[in-house]
């Protein structure tokens, strides 16, 4: 009888986490759904952070979520034409990709994100943050590169960081493409990790790429 009891809440509890699994996996196919639209739409990258975040704080050992999150988080800070308002928005993304970081370290993908917050902080005044925000961004972009070979997107980061370089600071076309030629090869061939894992930005180093021709 203990043994039936036994065999009867283990097939509960595996049904349980199944059906969790399964709720967590809709959720986040949901959400990533409606990415294409809310970069296009940049009013809702919120909304739609907002979401990933929700998930995550439901999951709490999911890193997938909080990346989510901080990535839309950021790409809402680069968009913002009052300066004033991306630090802000920027500590947020740090806060979110710090989470996902600790549950998933040596990441190369929260690196990008890293890379990318750093990179926010800087625009809002280049000059006077290059110092502090440009070797951040560069070390977390580097970072990326060593922790998964692999992964496009670092080599899409430096790509257009140095095409919107001047060139008498080594920017320009001539350098990017170089770089935006090797996050092309390397999406040819990439493969994401599962359904829910990151697989942006081919369709932005050919249109860099493209513009620089």
């Amino acid at each position: 009888m203990k043994k039936l009891l036994f065999m009867a809440g283990a097939c509960f509890m595996m049904a349980s986490v199944f059906a969790q699994s399964e709720k967590f996996t809709g959720a986040m196919k949901k959400n990533l759904a409606a990415l294409d639209t809310a970069f296009q739409n940049p009013a809702s990258l919120l909304s739609v952070a907002n979401n990933f975040e929700r998930i995550a704080t439901a999951e709490k050992t999911q890193w997938l979520p909080y990346y989510y999150a901080a990535l839309l988080q950021v790409n809402y800070g680069f968009g913002l034409q009052d300066k004033s308002q991306v630090d802000a928005v920027a500590d947020k993304a740090n806060e979110l990709i710090s989470k996902a970081d600790s549950l998933a370290p040596n990441n190369s993908e929260i690196s990008c994100v890293k890379s990318m917050i750093a990179s926010c902080h800087m625009m809002v005044d280049p000059m006077q943050r290059w110092q502090q925000y440009g070797a951040a961004s560069n070390e977390a972009m580097e970072a990326a590169m060593v922790q998964d070979p692999t992964n496009p997107r670092p080599y899409l980061l430096k790509g257009q960081g140095l095409k919107y370089t001047p060139e008498q600071f080594g920017g320009g076309c001539a350098t990017a493409k170089v770089e935006l030629k090797t996050a092309l090869d390397k999406y040819a061939t990439f493969k994401p990790a599962g359904e829910l894992y990151p697989d942006w930005g081919k369709d932005i180093a050919q249109g860099l790429f493209d513009g620089c021709k």
